[in-house]
């Protein structure tokens, strides 16, 4: 196992909606989960994953992810088990829009 974890600061959109899960944890799966918390306008991404040595890649896919959401006071916890980017990023966003969805 392999513990990733990201902060960007400054973001822009902060979420209004209770903790959010989404997705499971099997075989080349993953869960998401996301809580609002005060981090002074950051975002936090805690990965646990059972792919070791993918580091330049998973950051890759936050910065993408921070670029298209720039969330703020969020964090993010992603229990994985060998998802592929193209999972990583649909699991991520869905967990961002089931959040959006609650807050209407």
């Amino acid at each position: 196992m392999e513990t990733l974890v990201y902060r960007f600061e400054q973001g822009k959109r902060k979420l209004e909606s209770a903790a959010q899960l989404v997705g499971v944890v099997s075989s080349g799966n993953l869960e998401v989960l996301v809580q609002t918390v005060d981090l002074q306008s950051a975002c936090e991404i805690e990965i646990s994953t059972a792919a070791t040595g993918f580091g330049a890649i998973w950051q890759a896919v936050m910065h993408d992810f921070n670029q298209r959401w720039q969330l703020a006071d969020c964090r993010i916890a992603i229990n994985d088990m060998g998802a592929t980017p193209a999972v990583v990023s649909l699991r991520m966003d869905q967990a961002i829009e089931a959040c959006l969805e609650q807050a209407k």
